[in-house]
């Protein structure tokens, strides 16, 4: 292969050169997109345009912004308003779309308004959009208890339209849920039977409207429908049965008690009666002796001992009568 000229590498790099100084310079000063803001009215220089990217602030971004606020008749937005708003971290193209609704819609939106709900993580172009076309929240499976003790199962559906001017510390959709249940579990709560709610479901949507539910959150609340309504446990019945087995359990324990009470003084008594037959034993146990002391000392003769055992047998051989006879309820065989 022959050697290329150096000539020919020299051109290269200088159209190389060239190729990177020009993406540079119209990465820097976007003549396209100024003569784009030019030819759609926008009133923006080069200049601006270059400092933008000094300040690491995408033209493209806030010309398409300051476009679109021009074509739909936004006179209010300003180029530094984008950009201060850009820099704070908001989404400049989400609250330029949701003025531009709101303006369509008649809806009092300030571009300050706008700004501090999209700052505060809220979908402002969401927010005009319900306020437009309102959303519809289904609650979950509701349980509540009337007074004579069935429950009831509910399901809601909400209507919500969204207040523009409570979006920024206004609670949302969980708080509105939280309390039309609230709502529902008190009325339920109210009605004597669950045949009164079943007949009139629409009494609970009555009742729950009347307390204002939405105030503090970021939504306006438009009406509250039934969806559902199941019958589910009888919970005063279980109630009472539960009520009933703990007075069972209490009765047994109280009894229990009194037996173990019982068996303990009969031991006690048991133990007693031990004891004395103990100490009549002893006695007994001295009595031999006493009488060998006696006729020792002359003070008992052998008649009086005679006697005196003549009367022991006796005694015992009416007691011996006195028992009744272990065969005298067998039955006769025969």
């Amino acid at each position: 292969m022959n050697a290329m000229d150096p000539g020919i590498f020299l051109w290269i790099a200088l159209i190389v050169a060239a190729l990177i100084l020009l993406s540079i310079f119209f990465y820097y000063v976007p003549f396209v997109l100024w003569i784009t803001a030019k030819a759609s009215g926008v009133n923006i220089s080069l200049l601006q345009l270059f400092l933008m990217r000094l300040r690491k602030v995408p033209p493209p971004v806030i010309v398409s912004a300051m476009i679109e606020a021009h074509k739909a008749g936004l006179k209010n937005i300003t180029r530094d308003q984008l950009e201060a708003h850009y820099l704070a971290g908001g989404h400049v193209e989400r609250v330029v779309h949701a003025l531009v609704s709101a303006e369509k819609a008649n809806i009092d939106l300030v571009f300050q308004m706008a700004t501090a709900i999209d700052l505060a993580g809220r979908d402002v172009f969401q927010a005009v959009q319900m306020s437009v076309n309102p959303k519809v929240i289904d609650t979950p499976p509701i349980a509540a208890v009337a007074k004579n003790g069935i429950q009831l199962l509910v399901k809601a559906r909400i209507t919500v339209r969204a207040n523009i001017k409570q979006l920024v510390g206004g609670a949302g959709e969980e708080t509105v849920i939280a309390r039309v249940g609230e709502g529902i579990i008190s009325s339920i709560g109210g009605a004597e039977t669950h045949k009164e709610v079943l007949e009139n479901p629409d009494s609970i949507s009555k009742v729950v409207l009347k307390k204002g539910l939405d105030a503090g959150t970021a939504f306006e609340i438009l009406s509250i429908d039934i969806a559902d309504i199941d019958i589910g446990k009888n919970i005063g019945a279980v109630l009472q049965m539960d009520q009933a087995q703990a007075d069972k359990n209490i009765a047994q324990a109280k009894a229990e008690e009194r037996r173990a009470m019982a068996v303990a003084l009969e031991q006690e008594m048991k133990a007693k009666a031990q004891e004395a037959r103990a100490k009549v034993i002893e006695a007994e146990a001295e009595v031999p002796k006493a009488m060998a002391e006696a006729f020792r000392s002359g003070n008992l003769g052998v008649m009086d001992y005679y006697k005196m055992k003549n009367i022991q047998a006796d005694t015992d051989m009416r007691e011996t009568i006195a028992k009744p006879s272990k065969t005298e309820n067998k039955p006769i065989k025969g």
